[in-house]
């Protein structure tokens, strides 16, 4: 199994807008971080782990040209807002047209149909995107290609959930500001986590460097990576070298083979 961290930036993305911070301006490329989103690879199977605004750039960097599915962690739009260019994976061997799935929870997919109706309407137009809307439950495990994906619960605040996957050895979590009651115990035996950790400071609605290595330290990971981080997570070669053994800050493209 690969997995490829195709983005492992916050909502804003790094650089932010307008901001003039060292880590907005930096040169190292692991500083310069897309909307978060992840590929997983075995051997007859490639699912996307959310598609937000940087989805496309994202997908013409890795140079594949066909997915088996996405899987939302969430509707909000830094995980969603880049799934009408589906439409490329569509239509990459027309007349052949490929409907990619979308695997999602009740509230997500909600957010899907309603966001993208042009999508799954009665009439829709021709070149509109082909996608099969799966509302999951989050309770049981459901398959891809043969291949298991445990669900993952928590929320993200007060008003949101998010789910997390579970795919063999690998457990990716973004957007956890806690785990519901039961949960940690699906995150037992694996040997790698991803885990988001926006900044030091604490947040509202994320995990901070605090609680995602809090997490890290009960589930005891062979290895853990960090994602969905903020230009406040201050420089990659820094913010690195402060880390405990065995735990790795993600940065977009890096790339990492995990034993099934």
């Amino acid at each position: 199994m690969k997995l490829t961290f195709l983005g492992t930036g916050t909502s804003q993305g790094v650089p932010v807008i307008g901001c003039r911070c060292e880590v907005c301006q930096s040169a190292d490329e692991r500083d310069q971080r897309l909307r978060t989103s992840a590929m997983v690879e075995c051997e007859d199977c490639r699912i996307i782990i959310d598609a937000g605004p940087d989805f496309r750039q994202q997908m013409l960097r890795t140079g594949a040209r066909a997915i088996d599915a996405i899987l939302l962690t969430h509707e909000h739009k830094d995980h969603t807002g880049g799934l009408d260019d589906v439409r490329a994976f569509n239509f990459v061997d027309f007349p052949i047209i490929r409907v990619v799935d979308i695997f999602a929870n009740t509230q997500t997919a909600a957010a899907i149909k309603k966001d993208y109706d042009y999508a799954f309407a009665d009439n829709k137009y021709i070149g509109a995107p082909e996608m099969r809307l799966h509302t999951i439950d989050t309770a049981a495990p459901f398959k891809v290609k043969g291949h298991e994906i445990i669900p993952i619960n928590g929320r993200h605040s007060e008003r949101f959930f998010v789910t997390g996957y579970r795919i063999g050895p690998l457990a990716y979590m973004t957007d956890f500001k806690e785990l519901l009651d039961g949960e940690e115990e699906k995150l037992q035996g694996i040997d790698t986590l991803v885990v988001n950790a926006l900044r030091f400071r604490e947040h509202h609605s994320h995990f901070n460097i605090e609680e995602a290595l809090a997490l890290i330290n009960r589930i005891k990971p062979r290895v853990a990576y960090l994602t969905h981080m903020s230009h406040e997570i201050g420089l990659h070669a820094e913010t690195a070298e402060k880390l405990p053994e065995g735990v790795f800050l993600g940065y977009d493209g890096l790339s990492i083979e995990i034993k099934e």
